[in-house]
């Protein structure tokens, strides 16, 4: 096959996760599985990606899906603030700081090959509050990558991760948000749940106003939002960490209440269903 086509396959692989992303109707996650059940069903040529590569290295099948999250459907007002490829040595001290200092838990998608260059700038230093998941090992675009390569840039993070840390990490993040079928693939057999994003940090719109992405971001977080940040990059991105107190204080004042991803997903399942939803009538007849 050639360069040419191995991309058309990589597009229409793409597309049709959009297209299932989409059928979604916003409820902020969906169980991967159908996208490889769709490409299936298409040309052979198009379900290359899928076809075959489900089975474990010792040919076991795998899980069979993963779920992807973006956000939760919850009226309770709760939000997971996520930070993104690092640790770095000057910003995750930074943040980790900011986060002690108003008992805040988080959600940090580590860099693999920055973890273990940094390994100091976190060991130790991460308590109870908060989660670490796998954000890939050198920030590639595994959308772009066969499932042998995709495995083997998770399965060293989480070796890292479980290295430096001592957490075992249930959830990954890919790289620009990027999510092909050897990605899902390869969460699947290391038995992760993948997890997007609905509102991120907008720092290029309020260059040097802290205060005032702030006073956006308050106004803008719903109930259940997963919250992009990073805490490596370009300087701009010193915006948001810099207007982190306001944030914090400012979503609070509006009754939110901080999580990280893992325990926004099981809080909001065990919402009970609202008074005029229709399975309660019909369970009552």
């Amino acid at each position: 096959m050639s360069g040419t086509d191995d991309a058309g396959v990589r597009r229409r692989t793409l597309l049709a996760g959009a297209a299932l992303f989409a059928a979604g109707n916003g409820t902020g996650a969906l169980a991967f599985g159908d996208v490889q059940g769709e490409l299936e069903s298409r040309r052979p040529v198009e379900a290359l990606a899928a076809r075959g590569t489900a089975a474990n290295a010792d040919g076991r099948p795998g899980r069979g899906q993963v779920t992807v999250n973006w956000a939760v459907d919850t009226d309770r007002k709760l939000v997971a603030l996520t930070f993104d490829d690092g640790p770095s040595p000057h910003w995750t001290p930074m943040v980790l700081k900011t986060l002690d200092r108003y008992t805040v838990p988080a959600t940090f998608f580590m860099v693999g090959q920055r973890l273990r260059a940094n390994a100091a700038v976190v060991r130790g230093r991460l308590d109870d509050r908060h989660e670490v998941g796998n954000h890939t090992w050198a920030h590639r675009d595994l959308a772009q990558r066969g499932l042998a390569q995709a495995y083997e840039d998770l399965a060293r993070t989480h070796e890292a991760i479980v290295d430096v840390t001592g957490r075992e990490p249930s959830l990954m993040r890919p790289p620009y948000g990027h999510l092909g079928g050897s990605t899902a693939l390869a969460a699947a057999r290391l038995h992760y749940d993948v997890v997007l994003w609905s509102m991120r940090m907008v720092e290029q719109d309020y260059p040097h106003d802290p205060a005032g992405h702030a006073r956006y971001i308050v106004a803008n977080t719903a109930p259940g939002t997963i919250l992009l940040a990073h805490d490596t990059g370009a300087k701009d991105r010193l915006v948001a960490l810099r207007g982190l107190p306001a944030i914090i204080t400012g979503l609070r004042r509006r009754g939110f209440e901080f999580v990280t991803v893992s325990d926004l997903i099981a809080r909001a399942g065990s919402d009970p269903p609202p008074e005029d939803d229709p399975g309660i009538h019909a369970a009552a007849r």
